[in-house]
């Protein structure tokens, strides 16, 4: 009594609540826009509203007559906007961008604790809000733009297309039918970003018309915001108890018990998360994680947390696998669901899934197409299973993602006792369901790992060709070495003078030797071509004899000629890749396993009738050296040689060209106007379309 004697009343205010504008009561906030800096004096051209959305769009001039406002700026963007035909639907009519738009979001779900007050003559009026609205500035005019530029390109390209280019856009379909649908993918489907997207598009938009903040209607509308009757009939919600008042100003918080997210998916709030029991909280954490150490776990769910209280929840929805816990599969897909890539349901996901993870447990390293067969899955849901849990390593298969936790199961034998069962149980089932044959059940020995080919540099390539082309010469000269001293027994008496002869020593290559390595798995141990164990050459002086030559010299120009007339234009790497193809297709001992060197392939492809190519490629460009060297039939027989021949011309100016031009060049240096089907056998036979664009085939720089 005291403090309140201490604090006493020094005026007494009457609260009206007003009902005129109920529902109808907007807040709008401006937050990029500072508070000295309104919009009242801001002509308002147009305004919209979606009231069930509570969405609000408002078009305010610009005011261009301003000396900070850039003209050249805005004719551009109308420009861009708009293009050069001005209609109806044209943004900026006057050709200069001299309006904006405000497009509004919602500041807050519930206003309910929030009203406009107006005080005046003793009195204060309360209005409840309808909506806080926060207005920013739009820019699909922006997208508007874009769509514009698409159009003009496609209009520019619209020449470019041919039955060719047709074939390249085909592309395989994969049909399926589907399932009717279950109440939880109608609820998914439900509140999806796509449906609330289409939800909002079907609201139409209701028209306003803008009043100014001094205009006589506006007046008019704000004595709304005062109570029309003082009476108490009209304020029953004001006649209450001070602790009935004082909770309907501050209601209990349920809201928040309301919007807190069940089981989080893909954004996980800690904070949210320690507000579920321990079970509820592993559950999702390893449902989203799917892998995870023991260690982690504990750290995620905050100290003071029970580890053995923690490893009782683990194994209820997770299983051990090399010492980490991984989700069990029927959490990831609960009964009644479906594979969203090919519908197989959940029980059929469950078992390839555990036979995965059983795969795991054997060893660190699964063959993703060992899998397939085993479970007759499609590849998108075998790849879903191994990226839960495992990396792809390249030519090595996928490896399971953690380390072998070996102080887990150091500290905690009978959990790995238990779980050695639990498998064990598992892999009866999965040999029943699968009929898994004795390759399957027994793990891989870890020299089978190595096994695999291991990925290497160039240079280490280098070095190693470089290595067994010494030793091979060593053995060759070993070779020559026993060969002599056969020849010394067996033709004593032919008197043949072999001990004067001498071995002319060379080096190994005198020429530099074509690069093979990219295609080393073609030549099945071959070095550049070359068999060391063969006697394709000279036993005493290990030259080619002048005839095996020959027939080298023959059998490369007819590969070389035989190439250019099905490909017509090739650069140098592709030319190399065929050749390799070829050699790899040619029994041992052919002639052309005598080692054959880029000078003696170049100058073969020049004799054969062909011309290099100066193809001017962009100083930027990524191409190997080469990938730079282009060549091309000059002269084929055909009666489209000449035409051949302009459009080579073309692209020794400009390394891509645009269809209109090169028909265009046909027909002024042919003298005759070529039809469609004539231009594009010519563009077939030299050049590939992208992008709109015409190339030579190997230069389309990606």
């Amino acid at each position: 009594m005291a403090n309140e004697e201490d604090d006493p009343i020094i005026q007494e205010i009457d609260v009206f609540l007003a009902r005129s504008l109920l529902e109808k009561l907007y807040l709008f906030q401006y937050p990029i826009r500072p508070a000295s800096m309104t919009y009242d004096d801001v002509t308002h051209l147009s305004a919209k509203i979606k009231p069930k959305q509570q969405k609000v769009e408002l078009e305010m001039a610009i005011d261009t007559l301003n000396p900070n406002y850039c003209r050249s700026k805005g004719e551009q963007i109308a420009l861009n906007v708009d293009g050069t035909c001005t209609d109806e639907t044209s943004t900026y009519s006057s050709k200069l961008m001299d309006k904006q738009t405000f497009c509004s979001s919602q500041a807050a779900s519930n206003v309910s604790r929030y009203a406009a007050a107006i005080y005046k003559k003793g009195e204060l009026h309360l209005t409840p809000l309808h909506g806080i609205l926060q207005l920013r500035p739009s820019f699909t005019y922006l997208d508007k733009a874009d769509a514009k530029h698409r159009e003009r390109e496609a209009v520019n390209e619209g020449g470019d297309s041919s039955q060719d280019e047709a074939e390249d856009d085909v592309k395989q379909i994969t049909v399926r039918f589907s399932r009717p649908e279950t109440e939880q993918a109608r609820q998914r489907r439900v509140q999806s970003y796509e449906f609330l997207q289409k939800r909002q598009a079907e609201e139409h938009w209701v028209h306003l018309h803008y009043y100014g903040l001094k205009d006589s209607r506006s007046e008019h509308e704000r004595q709304y915001l005062f109570s029309q009757g003082h009476g108490l009939a009209e304020n029953t919600e004001l006649i209450k108890s001070p602790s009935e008042y004082l909770m309907m100003l501050m209601p209990p918080s349920v809201e928040e018990e309301n919007d807190k997210p069940m089981a989080p998916s893909n954004v996980l709030s800690m904070a949210q998360l320690r507000t579920l029991p321990l079970a509820d909280q592993i559950k999702i954490l390893m449902k989203n994680v799917k892998v995870m150490p023991f260690a982690n776990l504990l750290s995620l769910l905050g100290s003071g947390t029970d580890p053995t209280a923690v490893l009782r929840c683990v194994q209820q929805v997770a299983l051990l696998v090399q010492g980490n816990w991984v989700v069990k599969s029927d959490v990831l897909y609960p009964k009644d669901t479906s594979s969203p890539h090919s519908g197989v349901p959940a029980e059929v996901l469950c078992r390839g899934r555990d036979f995965v993870m059983w795969k795991f447990t054997q060893d660190r390293w699964v063959v993703r197409k060992e899998v397939a067969a085993v479970t007759k899955l499609c590849p998108e849901d075998v790849k879903d299973f191994l990226e839960h849990m495992s990396v792809a390593r390249i030519n090595k298969g996928w490896e399971f993602m953690l380390p072998y936790d070996e102080d887990f199961v150091k500290k905690h034998p009978d959990i790995v006792q238990r779980q050695q069962m639990l498998w064990m149980g598992i892999q009866a089932k999965l040999e029943k369901v699968y009929n898994l044959l004795k390759e399957h059940l027994t793990p891989k020995k870890q020299e089978a790992q190595s096994a695999h080919p291991l990925l290497v540099s160039g240079e280490q390539r280098v070095n190693m060709a470089k290595a067994k082309v010494k030793q091979n010469y060593g053995q060759l000269e070993k070779e020559l070495q026993k060969q002599k001293a056969e020849m010394k027994s067996n033709d004593s008496s032919a008197k043949t003078d072999v001990p004067n002869i001498r071995i002319k020593e060379e080096p190994v290559s005198v020429e530099e030797p074509m690069d093979t390595s990219a295609h080393e798995g073609l030549n099945n141990g071959l070095v550049n071509g070359l068999h060391p164990a063969q006697g394709s050459m000279d036993p005493v002086n290990g030259h080619l004899p002048g005839g095996c030559m020959d027939r080298v010299t023959q059998e490369l120009k007819a590969f070389v000629s035989s190439t250019f007339k099905k490909q017509f234009v090739l650069t140098l790497s592709e030319l190399k890749r065929l050749f390799n193809l070829h050699l790899a297709s040619l029994p041992p001992g052919h002639t052309l396993f005598s080692g054959i060197s880029d000078k003696m392939l170049q100058d073969m492809v020049l004799d054969t009738g062909c011309k290099q190519i100066l193809v001017p490629f962009p100083p930027q460009t990524a191409a190997s050296p080469d990938e730079l060297k282009v060549y091309a039939l000059w002269e084929a027989g055909d009666t489209y040689d000449q035409h051949r021949q302009v459009l080579l011309e073309l692209f020794s100016k400009n390394y891509r060209v645009r269809r209109n031009v090169i028909q265009n060049q046909l027909s002024q240096e042919c003298g005759e106007d070529l039809n469609k089907q004539e231009v594009d056998r010519v563009l077939k036979d030299c050049c590939v379309s992208y992008g709109g664009m015409w190339y030579l085939k190997g230069t389309v720089q990606s």
